[in-house]
């Protein structure tokens, strides 16, 4: 006899597990909450009521030291939702206070703070409620004249508390019924489904079982029926149902006037092996696995290797960032990776069936196409370098593209694969220039030395020349020329040393801002006199980096020198901003202007030996060359925008002067000098 449970409906048995769970939880969970929220309450009134009185006692200070009792009843009466608050003077007497009939004296004594205290909390009773005392000192220069007290109420934090609690039980019966009702519908929609699985099942051609998703029944048909057919398929099987195994030899009348096993339901063996919803859905499946299992169990394995394999491969493709292809020998797309598709606008999927002319603009397309007939003629390895210029610029792809052959070596499909090597060709051009920038450097560094001797020794005879001639004679006059132009080359030959690096650096602690501002004052003056004004905003922390200040003196004044020379006639403003980021460990100046401003070209090779955008004769080209290798020494970065950007801050220009795009030379240097300074 099956237990009473087991004949239970999927709804009943829903609905009590539900009950219990909820019952379960509720009984739990109820003094839990209720001990944690009174405990919750209970600490966030004394935060409160000593945030207050804290505040009060800070409030007091001048209206007691000024006798001004109305302004102390005042903010005592500020003070809502406490019981009372009163204020006591240095001698302890009460000043002013909260209470309507009178202060109870009682209170003066039961709390006291002293005067090292911040606050001090005391449980009162009154007689009637509880009430948490708080007792704070009023402090002036280390001195107490006076002492805050206000009280909360404890009965309203037990009353809040109950409130809670009831309103907890409610919300759990709330929940009850809503999860009975729930499960009441989840549970006819569970059993309605399964109905019709059920009959689906039953649609399925019959077919003989070797295993059950149920257990096998207490009872079998032999037995309750008493059959002595031991030669009939259902005979001594403990493991399928009767009803479930054909060409059986029942002598019952259901199983003979009906096809099995929908007229079994009538027969005492099905009647007395019957189960719930659940357990007749499991039978009608199993009916149906017994009969497919045969013609699928081959199916289902070469399936289940075959989608590993897929997914194996689709996962490499698509993690792969090159453009993998693989066409047919007509041309025709089979397959490719998730890159290949983004790259022509597509998904997987329908890359399928397309050829080169969908995807491709006609010359690329007929490009690809011979080239890709080509390997399946010759059946050779193509494997070369090409250049692509696409709306994102121009880009370079190492292209390979090798036969697939079948078994018998016959070529059947061709893949293609394109490696993006654009940031390869721009390294292999930064060494390039790298190595040139070094050779320039070392030449540079070579050629000062050898010249830098004969120049002073020209410039020194030049001046003892000069001093013995006349004044006023053309030899004195051509004297001076040599002079000023023995000067120049060695100004050129300085700005050799400077950008080979070869000159000695003296580094050591220094403030940023200070360095900054020495640079500005030395070209303020000149600058104001053609009508170039500079604007400082640094920094209020005064950064301290490790530096050489007179290195870095002369990067500030290459940049404010190449600022003042992009200005226009009629003069501009030169802003000048330092900032200190700790979070990233650098401090930063920005050097912006309102000048011309740089053009794209020139912005890509400011930073060249050489190079220059001024007239012949007002610069070298060396200027930002050495102030990039000098930042690059300080391990710190400098870099360059043309125009400014739209929300930079600038100053209003003087007047008549015209604003031009503008620059704006960003350097950074970092706080840290590190182990090798």
């Amino acid at each position: 006899m099956k237990s009473l449970f087991s004949r239970l409906k999927f709804e009943t048995k829903l609905n009590l597990g539900i009950i219990a769970i909820v019952l379960g939880m509720a009984s739990v969970l109820l003094p839990v909450v209720a001990k944690m929220t009174s405990s919750a309450l209970v600490t966030e009134n004394k935060l409160r009521g000593a945030a207050l009185v804290e505040s009060l006692a800070a409030r007091a200070v001048n209206p007691l030291l000024a006798q001004d009792y109305l302004v102390l009843r005042n903010l005592v009466g500020e003070i809502g939702d406490v019981v009372y608050a009163f204020v006591q003077n240095a001698d302890n007497r009460v000043v002013t206070h909260s209470f309507a009939k009178g202060y109870p004296v009682e209170l003066v004594d039961a709390n006291r703070v002293g005067s090292n205290e911040r606050v001090n909390v005391q449980l009162i009773d009154t007689g009637q409620i509880f009430v948490y005392d708080f007792a704070a000192p009023i402090m002036v220069a280390g001195e107490r004249i006076g002492t805050v007290r206000i009280g909360l109420s404890k009965s309203r934090l037990n009353a809040t508390t109950k409130q809670f609690v009831s309103a907890l039980a409610t919300m759990f019966g709330g929940v009850l019924l809503a999860a009975m009702a729930l499960g009441s519908i989840f549970a006819r929609t569970v059993t309605r489904r399964l109905a019709k699985l059920r009959a689906h099942a039953e649609d399925l051609v019959t077919g003989s079982l070797d295993n059950l998703a149920v257990l096998p029944g207490e009872h079998f048909c032999w037995e309750i029926m008493n059959c002595k057919e031991t030669s009939c398929p259902a005979h001594h099987d403990r493991v399928r149902r009767c009803w479930l195994v054909p060409d059986t030899k029942c002598a019952c009348h259901a199983c003979i006037i009906g096809p099995k096993p929908s007229s079994c339901r009538d027969c005492p063996v099905f009647l007395q092996n019957v189960g719930d919803e659940i357990q007749d859905l499991a039978e009608s499946l199993d009916f149906m696995a017994f009969t497919l299992r045969d013609h699928i169990r081959g199916l289902r394995d070469a399936e289940q290797t075959l989608t590993n394999q897929q997914r194996l491969l689709s996962t490499v493709l698509d993690m792969n960032p090159d453009l993998i292809s693989l066409v047919d020998t007509r041309m025709i797309y089979q397959t490719s990776n998730r890159a290949f598709a983004q790259s022509v606008g597509k998904t997987v999927a329908e890359i399928r069936g397309l050829n080169d002319f969908h995807l491709f603009s006609e010359e690329e397309a007929e490009r690809r196409n011979l080239e890709g007939r080509e390997v399946l003629i010759t059946g050779e390895r193509v494997d070369r370098q090409e250049r692509v210029d696409g709306p994102d610029g121009r880009k370079w792809f190492h292209v390979v593209q090798i036969p697939v052959h079948d078994e018998s070596g016959r070529i059947v499909s061709l893949l293609r694969m394109d490696r993006d090597v654009t940031d390869i060709k721009e390294y292999e051009q930064q060494l390039i220039q790298a190595q040139k920038m070094e050779s320039i450097g070392k030449l540079a560094g070579g050629v000062a030395h050898e010249i830098n001797t004969p120049l002073g020794i020209i410039l020194g005879y030049s001046q003892l020349l000069k001093e013995d001639a006349p004044p006023d004679s053309q030899l004195s006059q051509d004297l001076a020329v040599i002079e000023k132009q023995t000067k120049v080359c060695r100004k050129i030959v300085a700005d050799l040393l400077g950008f080979s690096r070869q000159g000695q650096t003296d580094k050591r602690e220094m403030c940023f801002n200070n360095s900054v501002m020495e640079s500005v004052s030395l070209v303020r003056h000149s600058f104001e006199l053609d009508r170039v004004q500079i604007v400082t905003r640094l920094d209020d922390s005064f950064p301290i980096i490790y530096g050489d200040p007179e290195k870095l003196k002369q990067v500030w004044i290459n940049l404010l020198n190449n600022a003042k020379d992009a200005m226009p006639e009629s003069g501009g403003v030169i802003v000048v901003v330092t900032k200190l980021k700790t979070p990233l460990g650098i401090v930063t100046l920005d050097v912006a202007d309102s000048g011309t401003g740089i053009d794209e070209v020139s912005l890509k090779k400011i930073f060249d030996p050489f190079y220059t955008t001024k007239s012949v004769g007002k610069g070298t080209g060396l200027g930002l060359s050495v102030s990039f290798g000098i930042v690059k020494d300080h391990m710190g970065e400098i870099r360059v925008d043309s125009p400014l950007p739209s929300d930079f801050d600038l100053p209003p220009l003087p007047e008549g002067a015209v604003k031009g795009p503008g620059t704006i030379f960003t350097v950074d240097i970092p706080l840290d000098h590190g182990s090798e300074y």
